[in-house]
């Protein structure tokens, strides 16, 4: 029971940071490319309540699918509109990652200070919420880089394209979904992400003991 509860407190807790810096790092790059309509509606912060789509959280914790309430941009303010949206959706996977990071650093960073204390009650709780919030943050990283829109990596990666087929492109349509959907649903997605979420995991850990000299 106490597994179970530790598990679902991790998990919980993972998946409201992991959807919380995802929608503010999206805003707090709009807003340093001028962009003020994030920060007047206040999605410029870590509180949960900002940014979390309560519907989109319960998917995501049964069926591993889930949304946080899109930031408003506008991309009017920038001076280069293709641009800044590039960069303004890069920053949600990438501070994802930086978090994930962040985890797996602090993780070694104990197991090298005081690995006893990962054996207490206080230190398993803290070891899950660490590993749990690694884990799906470079997974949530990763999903929405997946190049279908509306996912950030739709806006990412096709900035090739000419800039009239760019905008309408991204602006998605229900048919992208759908293919979103069926992918999921019928897992061809789950081995590729895995293994890359693997080999991210692997990376970090590996710069981390690195950088700790362990």
């Amino acid at each position: 029971m106490l597994w179970n509860l530790e598990y679902i407190v991790s998990l919980v807790i993972a998946v409201i940071l992991a959807m919380s810096v995802h929608e503010m790092a999206h805003g707090l790059v709009s807003y340093w490319l001028g962009d003020p309509t994030a920060k007047l509606q206040g999605r410029i912060s870590l509180n949960p309540f900002a940014h979390v789509d309560w519907l989109g959280v319960l998917c995501l914790l049964l069926f591993h699918f889930g949304w946080a309430k899109p930031v408003p941009v506008d991309p009017s303010y920038y001076k280069d509109r293709k641009t800044g949206i590039i960069w303004t959706s890069f920053a949600g996977p990438v501070a994802n990652f930086l978090l994930a990071f962040v985890c797996i650093f602090c993780l070694i960073l104990i197991l090298k200070l005081n690995p006893l204390f990962l054996y207490s009650n206080l230190g398993s709780l803290l070891e899950s919420i660490l590993s749990m919030t690694a884990t799906l943050n470079i997974g949530f990283g990763l999903f929405n880089l997946i190049p279908v829109p509306p996912l950030d990596g739709s806006k990412v990666l096709f900035a090739f394209l000419p800039d009239e087929q760019y905008y309408r492109f991204i602006q998605g349509s229900p048919f992208f979904m759908l293919v979103l959907v069926v992918l999921i649903y019928l897992g061809i997605l789950s081995q590729p992400l895995s293994m890359m979420q693997n080999g991210i995991w692997n990376a970090f850990v590996q710069i981390c003991s690195f950088l700790l000299g362990m």
